[in-house]
């Protein structure tokens, strides 16, 4: 029997019950052993100074979990005929709960204000980006979260361009497929294949429940060893 009634509300389980870690570890077991993003995608809000964090309005920075809108960019020189390629079509179609996760392209930002307020328009819970995004302040203030590999200002109007969505894409190790399960908090971002994302879910939140257990009897005196053979993680 499922843990959870729908989708929404087996999110909202993972963003509370849930780190990257313990899921990362259930994925190994289960075969899956290059599902994390590379490192240097980080969440946006532990990228900025603390003082950029005081004036944003909300709190949902650090973590997210939801549907993958995939998204193939490539860079091009010069404007383009069709500006942008078909950034806003990719923005227009996002559904509830998807994740609007983007590569391909470098020699821009992938990401700003703009692109934040129509994603979350459209019900979208976040963005993540093999890339930079830009307007710090005004994406930190529509508590929307956003995983970048940094902040850089410049225009993706003539260098990049939307190719095609809703593809296969891949960012460094992991071929990510749209509807894929994205979960990220401060110590990364992996992906969940669909077919299997239920599975993964119901393991981890078991595994978490025995860490805390374990870490319990740890502080309670128990030594690591004797801890180890009677919980079995670590």
């Amino acid at each position: 029997m499922a843990l959870w009634r729908d989708d929404s509300e087996m999110l909202a389980l993972m963003k509370e019950k849930l780190y990257t870690p313990v899921v990362g570890d259930i994925l190994d077991q289960m075969g899956y052993t290059h599902q994390f993003l590379p490192a240097p995608i980080r969440p946006l809000a532990a990228q900025v100074p603390a003082a950029l964090l005081t004036q944003a309005k909300g709190e949902n920075w650090m973590k997210l979990a939801g549907f993958a809108c995939t998204v193939l960019e490539n860079d091009v020189y010069g404007m383009p005929k069709k500006p942008f390629g078909y950034m806003t079509e990719a923005l227009d179609q996002l559904r509830p709960n998807e994740i609007y996760i983007a590569t391909g392209a470098r020699h821009s930002a992938l990401w700003g204000e703009l692109l934040s307020a129509s994603a979350k328009a459209r019900g979208a819970v976040g963005a993540v980006l093999d890339g930079y995004t830009r307007d710090t302040p005004m994406v930190l203030e529509q508590d929307f979260p956003v995983f970048c590999t940094g902040t850089w200002a410049q225009d993706s109007s003539v260098r990049t361009y939307v190719f095609d969505y809703r593809c296969d894409i891949e960012i460094g190790q992991v071929t990510i497929h749209d509807g894929d399960l994205i979960f990220g908090d401060v110590d990364g971002v992996l992906v969940i294949p669909r077919t299997v994302a239920d599975a993964v879910i119901e393991k981890a939140l078991e595994k978490a429940a025995t860490e805390k257990t374990m870490r319990r009897a740890i502080e309670g005196g128990m030594l690591v060893t004797e801890a180890f053979e009677r919980f079995g993680v670590l």
